[in-house]
């Protein structure tokens, strides 16, 4: 315990944990005169009658708590006996009522700030006690309830603040009260905000009662509702910002009443209608920032007379016209983002160049057609022209490279991607901006060659460089000292550096290019976490540290001629979102390891020649989407519950495209197997979101590519949609009946069951299955009638049943109506429409093979001698309906004695 020994003088004290075990309460009585106090409440001593409220003096006291299970009613009935503390703060406390109720007490507290702390009970309306408080701060808290009513008490508040806290339901009308209100902030929990939407009310129209507020800032709450008009009365308000909040309906005109407003900010909401152009004629306007709403209309002409306005950005909108000759009367204007719109209209950059002060632009993403006709041999445009750093002209019609921007020596961002420039890349690029640029994005163009010294570009502080989806050819340039994001795909690029890898950042894309040889070595001393080499011709070994070391987050190796092993020592740390090795020479089996990757959302190792039964500990993983094993040689039995985590219960929970095409498993299929798929069991009524992978460079979000049988054509999707689900077990040997639980998987679009030997009846539970867009139960044996069931499958485009045992009379309701005679061909059991044959026809038995006069029988026999015991011998029977090109019927059954 400290010794306060000849201190009694001591005006200021701060006592933590770290110098101190405990101290008692009663060892500060001899301090007559100190009047500011900081303690851990951890290491306060609880005596038996405790006396730091003696310390009559005590004006300003800061109390944290680390350990948030003991019981703070004791060490709190003191703080009530401090009636001369104007200041408190505390932080990390777990508040009981009990001591909550202690605090309330303090009615001389003038200022109280909270962080960390969280209530048992919801916020107390005892807060409403501390009348004479100036300024209130509440951060990071858990509130478990609303802002209590009784905050309208507090009508001598000059500041409020409430940031990251978990609070529930609306802002109380009595807010209104609060007339000496200065500065009012409330800022929510972002990540609930999505669940929140609307959760919050209105904002209450007594707002517009805090005739001395000066600055209102509301962000990432869930208000709904427009802006209440009563905002226009805020007369001495100087800065609005309602953001991230979801609020909808139009701008109030009201606010053109704000007459003191310097900056305004009512980005990412949902705002529609007109802009009011009275916005830009508030005199001391400095910063409009209306980004990310749904307002509409065109822009009108304004009087620029007094205005000083220096940044604009009204960019991600549905705006619609020509840009206002007003604009280029802005001379104030510093940065301006008009983009993504539907702006039309010709515009010639000097209308901007005339700005002086013009620094940030972007036009991009418009219908704007964007020309530089004072840049066109005019030597003396670099005397007047602004020290633009930031331009963007991405999809502004352009053909060529704005001439005027050779005269830009400061250029720090630059994007002209998804234009027409074609030919070369100028080498006054590389020359001109090697010490200021940052980003440059030349992609969706036509460019076919590069003006290059060297194929080592000397960029200072260059972090993106986007040359994706042009024609260029020859060897891939790489940026010295090595760029964050790289992307070269979509080129004719035959060749890298032998030593590329020495050259990478986070993340490097050279995906459908003419690229050959191999990953070196020397990549695993590198940072790279995406990497996309994709759709070229790389051959060799996988550099076992791409998998094993759980770096890369990324690893997209699909479409090359990489062959070997994988590895089986990963890492515990590993970090894989994405293992692509789609159509390569992959041998061997997976390793178990791959649990450890518990990022793991796609695994892709179709069309390779890897062996091992079916992993099903990959069902353990929580966020695996996506798993293809197609045109493999696994073998065996799926089994029944396949090693199901018996903790939590999941079994591929996440799962949305299960491919297992073309390998050599069989048996039955247990009911047991889809009762774990949950993403497939939920309704979906949306048309889903992108699955994208988050963790790469700012601006560059990483897109998953899968190939899967979709509607009858094997087709490659480049973006997967979470909507986008499929299950294809076909050309395998699965036998039995198929599963009655497989009509639980109500959001499946794609079932394919074909070439296998399923028996027995088609499940009428399949009819539950709305929203299946494909059905291919083809080359089985299945028998009995069409279950009527599937008539209620309104979204089936794609139905194939050809080539089974099926009987009866075919439904002709719902999209059966639509269907041709090859969803059912080889089916000499069925009748009606649209075969030609009536149902007075009796068919041959089921249990009769049929084959029409036009087929083809091969009958193959295979006789195996077994090794040290017995014999065996199989049969394989391929027969072939009248349209060979698209019935072929595999039939395997084996027999071992």
């Amino acid at each position: 315990m400290p010794n306060f020994a000849n201190t009694s003088s001591l005006e200021a004290m701060m006592l933590d944990g770290t110098s101190f075990y405990f101290v008692k309460p009663s060892s500060f009585s001899s301090f007559k005169y100190l009047k500011v106090l900081s303690l851990d409440v951890n290491f306060v001593h609880v005596e038996p009658q405790p006396s730091l409220g003696i310390i009559k003096s005590i004006q300003h006291l800061e109390l944290s708590q680390m350990d948030s299970t003991r019981n703070l009613g004791p060490i709190f009935s003191w703080i009530e006996d401090l009636q001369n503390l104007r200041s408190l703060k505390l932080h990390g406390v777990n508040f009981a009522e009990t001591s909550w109720s202690s605090v309330a007490k303090l009615k001389s507290l003038r200022s109280l700030a909270i962080s960390e702390c969280s209530f048992t009970r919801p916020l107390l309306s005892t807060l409403g006690n501390l009348v004479n408080l100036r300024s209130l701060e509440i951060f990071n808290c858990i509130f478990g309830g609303p802002i209590p009513s009784a905050i309208g008490n507090l009508t001598n508040l000059r500041s409020l603040k409430i940031n990251g806290c978990n609070f529930l339901g609306s802002i109380p009308s009595s807010i209104g009260n609060l007339m000496s209100l200065r500065n009012l902030e409330i800022n929510c929990i972002t990540e609930y905000l999505d669940i929140l939407v609307g959760s919050f009310g209105p904002i209450p129209a007594t707002v517009g009662n805090l005739s001395n507020l000066e600055s209102l800032d509301i962000n990432y709450c869930g208000f709904s509702g427009p802006i209440p008009d009563e905002v226009g009365l805020l007369k001495k308000l100087t800065v609005l910002r309602i953001g991230q909040c979801s609020l909808s309906g139009r701008i109030p005109n009201s606010m053109v009443n704000l007459t003191r407003l310097i900056d305004l900010d009512l980005s990412s909401n949902l705002f529609s209608g007109d802009l009011p152009t009275s916005l830009f004629t508030i005199p001391p306007l400095q910063r409009l920032d209306i980004h990310s709403n749904q307002l509409s209309g065109s822009l009108q002409d304004f009087n620029v007379t007094s205005s000083h306005m220096v940044y604009v950005d009204l960019s991600i909108n549905q705006l619609t016209g020509n840009i206002p000759e007003s604009f280029f009367q802005l001379k104030s204007l510093a940065y301006v983002d008009i983009g993504w719109n539907k702006l039309v209209g010709v515009v010639d950059l000097s209308s901007f160049w005339r700005l002086a002060s013009v620094i940030y632009l972007c036009l991009s993403h418009n219908d704007l057609s964007v020309t530089d006709m004072d840049g066109e041999g005019n030597s003396s445009l670099s005397t007047y022209l602004p020290q633009v750093t930031n331009l963007g002209l991405a999809s502004c019609n352009l053909t060529r490279f704005p001439s005027s921007l050779v005269h830009l020596n400061q250029m720090s961002s630059l994007d002209l991607s998804c234009n027409r420039i074609s030919g070369a890349i100028p080498k006054w690029i590389w020359a001109t901006w090697n010490r200021s640029l940052t980003y440059l994005n030349l992609s969706h163009n036509m460019l076919s060659t590069m003006q290059l010294n060297s194929y080592v570009l000397p960029f200072n502080r260059l972090h993106t460089l986007d040359l994706s989806s042009n024609q260029l050819q020859g060897q891939i340039p790489m940026p010295s000292p090595p760029a964050v994001y790289l992307d070269y795909s979509n080129n004719t690029f035959s060749s890298v550096l032998p030593n590329f890898t020495l050259y990478l950042g986070y993340e490097f894309r050279i995906s459908r290019n003419n690229i050959s040889g191999h990953i070196p070595d020397s990549i695993c001393g590198s940072v790279i976490s995406i990497l996309d080499l994709s759709f070229n011709n790389f051959s060799g070994r996988i550099p076992s540290c791409l998998i094993e070391d759980g770096h890369a987050s990324v690893l997209s190796l699909r479409d090359n001629q990489f062959e070997g092993v994988l590895p089986n020592n990963i890492k515990d740390q590993c970090n894989l979102h994405t293992l692509d090795l789609n159509n390569n020479k992959i041998k061997g089996k997976l390793s178990m390891t791959l649990t450890k990757c518990l990022q793991l959302g796609f695994l892709d190792i179709g069309n390779n020649r890897m062996v091992g039964t079916f992993p099903s500990w990959l069902g353990k993983l929580p966020m695996l989407r996506v798993l293809v094993l197609r045109s493999n040689r696994f073998y065996g039995s799926m089994g029944g519950y396949l090693d199901r985590d018996d903790k939590s219960g999941e079994y591929f929970s996440s799962l949305q495209i299960l491919d297992l095409a073309s390998n050599n498993f069989f048996g039955n299929l247990s009911s047991h197997l889809f009762e774990g798929l949950e993403s497939m069991m939920t309704k979906m009524n949306t048309t889903g979101l992108i699955v994208t992978y988050e963790g790469g460079f700012h601006g560059h979000p990483y897109q998953d590519t899968v190939t899967i049988a979709y509607k009858s054509i094997y087709r490659t999707f480049d973006k997967i949609l979470t909507t986008l689900t499929a299950i294809d077990l076909s050309n395998n040997s699965f036998d039995g009946a198929i599963p009655e639980s497989l009509g639980r998987l109500v959001s499946l679009h794609v079932l394919n069951l074909s070439s296998n030997a399923f028996t027995g009846h088609i499940p009428h539970e399949l009819g539950r299955m709305t929203q299946l867009e494909s059905l291919d139960l083809s080359r089985n044996q299945l028998s009995g009638d069409i279950p009527e069931e599937l008539t209620n499958l309104n979204f089936l485009g794609i139905l194939n049943l050809c080539n089974n045992q099926l009987v009866g009379k075919i439904p002709r309701s719902g999209q059966f109506s639509t269907f041709q005679n090859s969803s059912f061909e080889g089916n000499l059991g069925l009748c009606g429409p649209p075969l030609s044959n009536p149902c007075s026809f009796s068919p041959a038995p089921p249990s009769v093979a049929h084959v029409e006069k036009s087929s083809n029988v091969d009958v193959m026999l295979f006789l195996f001698i077994g090794l040290g015991f017995g014999t065996g011998f199989a049969v394989a029977i391929l027969l072939r309906c009248g349209r060979t090109d698209k019935c072929l019927v595999k039939s395997t059954r084996g027999l071992r004695t």
